[in-house]
């Protein structure tokens, strides 16, 4: 049995959408950046496909022969069909890959609270780094005076001892044995 017209028409509409929407549609192309950050856009696509034909009965002209551009293409009819698709690309993100994290940030906010919602992990992460940087610089400065009094306990106590071997040495005590009773 020989293909339907309608066969034809849903095939060729059918193999130019899958030429348009493909993988690489949804998920872009990574593009980098000098600084070795690393983008890829995401977007959304919508397509639409509709065919439709009939066949008509009674008053049917059973095959008529009709050569164009040197091709015989043979019809059947009446027959009256067509087809139609849309195909709509909207880009939704765009993931950024950094060394150290990764990021979606959206092309649209539905509100500023959703704005505000996208910057709360790089505030906490970035008060995190403030306040470790904070702490380390207390620790620091902590066993920096730590040493320090250290180091001045120990130049006390060898210089006290350093006056009490003096002392001592200065200190000659003479026992006299002619002494009368």
């Amino acid at each position: 049995m020989s293909e339907h017209p309608i066969e034809g028409l849903m095939t060729t509409a059918m193999s130019s959408i899958q030429d348009m929407v493909d993988v690489n549609t949804i998920i872009g192309e990574p593009i980098e950046t000098s600084n070795n950050i690393v983008i890829i856009p995401i977007s959304k696509v919508s397509f639409g496909f509709a065919a439709g034909g009939s066949e008509f009965k009674g008053e049917t002209i059973d095959e008529y022969k009709k050569v164009e551009k040197e091709e015989q293409i043979q019809y059947r009819l009446p027959f009256g069909g067509g087809s139609g698709a849309g195909v709509t690309i909207n880009p939704v993100a765009f993931l950024v890959i950094q060394s150290s994290n990764v990021k979606l940030i959206p092309v649209s906010h539905s509100s500023s609270i959703d704005k505000l919602l996208d910057y709360v992990p790089d505030l906490i992460d970035k008060t995190n780094c403030m306040m470790n940087k904070m702490v380390n610089n207390k620790k620091q400065e902590t066993e920096k005076v730590l040493k320090e009094l250290q180091k001045k306990s120990k130049n006390e106590s060898n210089s006290k001892k350093q006056k009490e071997e003096k002392e001592e040495m200065d200190f000659e005590y003479e026992y006299d044995d002619t002494q009368d009773d």
